[in-house]
Parts: structure tokens; C-alpha cells; sequence
């Protein structure tokens, strides 16, 4: 039951070029950076990579995607890196682009061996009606569009609406990051951090979890535990400095306002 590896380095080891990834985090916030630094390190490539973005130019996923090591990504937002958007343009990337809350429900769908969901996102989209651009050639033509997915008419509350069927994801690994972890894998999320990291793993099927506070089975409070150790495999537990190395995608302040009241002598 004692899920703990000793590093990175040996709990992403047998992450095979090729393989898909589901991977935890929204923007820079609770994201795996560690393992993602562990797995480029490793010379991986070809991975298919299922996140709601794809980090910074020089951080996260980023470090994968700068690089050349992610052939296809699946996601919801492009965001803040420029590199992302080069390559896709130019037709080095392939990019599924996903409704956000639909990609939260492919994921959590996927681990609960549920294949496949009806939803009304999408529907009269592109998304629905087949013809985005998945892949674009070098004259910036489209080289692969997605293809038309299958829609149902269901009545709701007396209405008669359309849905379209979105199959669920299962990947081959999942890397995430918890702020608490004990050894049989059962993980709380800090905050903002919890956003996509549960539903990455539970979508894959040998989950890798890099943890800032380590504790012993029992000393976590049950009633605390946003997932279970089921779906978790491998626990990595980060030291002081790497839990603390943390990045802010955008950061955005506003003057100090002025006060009138004088200063005391």
C-alpha cells in the first residue's frame, strides 16, 4: 500500500514515447511542474497531452511543448503562450479544442468507466457539426478538421433540445499536484489548485501525484480527502524548495489609493 517513489525521475521512468497524458492544473495554478520536468528530462516524445492549457512558454507544459515532445493537445484554452499558437498555426501541433466544462466531464466520465455523455455544449457549433480545425497545413490551409458527432433530441422539463454525445477520456498516465498526500495516495487540494488535478486522475490509468506535505496513513482526516488513494499509484513527496516554487501566469495590481489623513509626527 506504500505508494511513495524516492523521485521524479523514477516514478515518470516508464512513460513511453507515444503515450497520452492527463495533466492537472488551470493556467500556472496546481500544476505537476515537477513531474513535467522529470519527464522532459527523460527525452520523451510524441506524447498526446489532455489539459485544460498547455502553461507558459517557459514553464509547465510549455517546457514539453517548446520543446517538440507534445504531437497532439487536447484542451480548452491556448492562453498566454505564443509558442502554442506558432505551432498550431504552422501545422506542427495538432489541437483538440474542448469546452471547458465538457473536458472536466470527459475526464471525471472516463475514470468512472462511463464511455461516453450526452451535453448541450456544442450544439450548432462546429463542435457538434464536424469542421475544426485540428491540424493546419504549411499554406495555412486546414489539413484535419474534427468530424461530426453524433446529437439526439431528448425532452427536458416538457422542451424538446438537442444534445450531443461526447465520448469520455482515459489516458495512459496522469501526472498531478496535491498539497497533501498521504502514503496509500489519498490527496487533498489546496484551494484553486483542486480545479482539473482530481478529474486528470482519475482519467488515467497509473496516476503519478507529486505532493508538498507528505503524512503518514490516518493522520489525514477522512472527511478532508478530495481523492481517494484508488486512483492514485505513485506518490512523489516534493521537497521544501520545490514546494514552494510557484509561478503567476498574469499578475495584475492597482495603485496604492491616496488617503488625505496626514502622517503623525
Amino acid at each position: 500500500m506504500d505508494k511513495v517513489v524516492s523521485s521524479a525521475a523514477e516514478a515518470v521512468a516508464d512513460i513511453r514515447s507515444g503515450a497520452t497524458l492527463a495533466v492537472g492544473g488551470f493556467g500556472l495554478c496546481g500544476i505537476p511542474s515537477v513531474l513535467i520536468a522529470a519527464l522532459h528530462d527523460a527525452g520523451v516524445d510524441g506524447l498526446t497531452a489532455v489539459s485544460n492549457n498547455c502553461g507558459v512558454d517557459d514553464w509547465g507544459l510549455g517546457v514539453l511543448l517548446r520543446d517538440k515532445r507534445i504531437a497532439t493537445m487536447v484542451g480548452s484554452y491556448v492562453g498566454e503562450n505564443k509558442e502554442f499558437e506558432r505551432q498550431f498555426l504552422s501545422g506542427e501541433l495538432e489541437v483538440r479544442l474542448t469546452p471547458q466544462g465538457t473536458l472536466a466531464e470527459k475526464l471525471r466520465a472516463g475514470g468512472a468507466g462511463i464511455p461516453a455523455f450526452y451535453t448541450a455544449t456544442g450544439v450548432g457549433t462546429q463542435i457538434a457539426d464536424g469542421g475544426l480545425p485540428w491540424r493546419y497545413a504549411d499554406d495555412g490551409s486546414v489539413a484535419l478538421a474534427s468530424p461530426p458527432k453524433e446529437t439526439k433530441q431528448f425532452t427536458v422539463g416538457g422542451v424538446e433540445r438537442t444534445f450531443v454525445l461526447e465520448e469520455s477520456i482515459v489516458t495512459d498516465y496522469a501526472l498531478v499536484r496535491a498539497w497533501k498526500g498521504d502514503r496509500h495516495g489519498n490527496l487533498i487540494f489546496r484551494a484553486s489548485a483542486r480545479n482539473f488535478n482530481p478529474l486528470a486522475a482519475m482519467a488515467g490509468r497509473v496516476t503519478i501525484a507529486e505532493v508538498e506535505e507528505l503524512y503518514e496513513p490516518g493522520e489525514l482526516d477522512p472527511n478532508q480527502i478530495h481523492l481517494p488513494g484508488i486512483y492514485v499509484q505513485r506518490v512523489v513527496p516534493l521537497s521544501a524548495e520545490q514546494a514552494a516554487t510557484k509561478r503567476i501566469e498574469r499578475r495584475t495590481t492597482r495603485p496604492r489609493p491616496q488617503t488625505d489623513t496626514p502622517q503623525e509626527a
